[in-house]
């Protein structure tokens, strides 16, 4: 109990952060993550902690994660359009591929470049965390991907904005585009609606559908062998991946009270948040820096492809 109130403290706090000006376009798992770091590596994390600590990264992350589904339906799917959802999937596909591929040419540990690639191609630091359960990577390496999608959806919050008119996008390709290439939900919503009420109701459906794919990708990657010296290693399969798939298609099904469904995704990102303090409270500052420049290059190149493939496939298809 005593860790999950430290981290479930930290989480409060970063809620409150997230209503002050000029932080609200930071998440408040970001902002979690960020006080845990400093925590840790300022005064430290109490031994007596650990136990909580490590509760909160593996079973509420996996709790959050399943009721991640209430927040989607097959009807926002379908509101995407078939045109929509081939540019959404080419695009998440391609990008993971190509971070996986500029990974290698770069030398960045495999663990690292998978959630860079997850949490650039799919959802932000929702996919990194999610996407570890899988990969096994260290807590450093999780708040490296983190660091690296929340500063490169940050810049493009910042300069997508100013594009549309140089690029000749209407406002309902800005929002197909601002969806399917911004890597937080939030950052998506920050830039789209800069440009007007249409553009920023498409990109927040074209997010969700993003969202949707995580669980597929986290299956995938369930069943990639790993390990060394020759053997295969297979992680257990990701039953909160089924779960999340599940409660997204009971969620389309059974119409529930607005109340409700805005209970569970306020649930969902509080334990997300507390996962994440969490995460912050374990790791070591000291070892960020051991990881050197090239895996922020990687994130920079993966979001400039995803940006310009993106764009790319909207341009083409009309």
């Amino acid at each position: 109990m005593p860790g999950i109130a430290l981290a479930g403290a930290i989480a409060l706090v970063a809620r409150w952060f997230h209503s002050v000006p000029g932080i609200a376009s930071f998440s408040p798992m970001i902002l979690a993550i960020t006080i845990g770091i400093l925590m840790r590596n300022l005064v430290g994390t109490p031994s007596f902690a650990a136990a909580g600590i490590a509760f909160s990264m593996r079973r509420l992350l996996r709790a959050a994660i399943v009721l991640l589904g209430f927040q989607i339906t097959l009807t926002q799917l379908a509101a995407v359009g078939a045109k929509g959802l081939l540019i959404v999937i080419g695009t998440l596909v391609a990008t993971f591929a190509f971070t996986l591929a500029a990974g290698r040419v770069l030398h960045v540990d495999r663990k690292l470049t998978e959630l860079i690639a997850a949490g650039t191609s799919i959802c932000g630091a929702s996919a990194v965390v999610a996407t570890n359960t899988v990969t096994g990577a260290s807590d450093e390496d999780v708040a490296y991907a983190i660091a690296c999608v929340t500063i490169f959806g940050s810049i493009a919050m910042f300069v997508y904005p100013v594009l549309p008119r140089l690029l000749h996008l209407d406002g309902g390709a800005y929002g197909l585009w601002s969806g399917a290439s911004i890597h937080e939900i939030a950052q998506v919503a920050a830039a789209s609606f800069q440009n007007s009420q249409r553009a920023g109701e498409i990109a927040t459906v074209t997010k969700l559908a993003r969202v949707m794919l995580l669980a597929p990708v986290v299956l995938a990657l369930s069943i990639v062998p790993r390990g060394t010296s020759g053997r295969s290693a297979r992680p257990p399969l990701p039953w909160f991946a089924i779960g999340f798939v599940a409660v997204a298609v009971f969620n389309s099904v059974v119409m529930l009270p607005a109340e409700v469904r805005g209970a569970t995704v306020t649930l969902s990102t509080f334990l997300l948040t507390v996962a994440l303090a969490a995460m912050g409270l374990e790791t070591d500052v000291s070892r960020l820096y051991a990881q050197g420049l090239r895996p922020a290059i990687l994130g920079a190149l993966a979001f400039l492809f995803i940006a310009t493939f993106s764009l790319a496939l909207i341009k083409l298809t009309g």
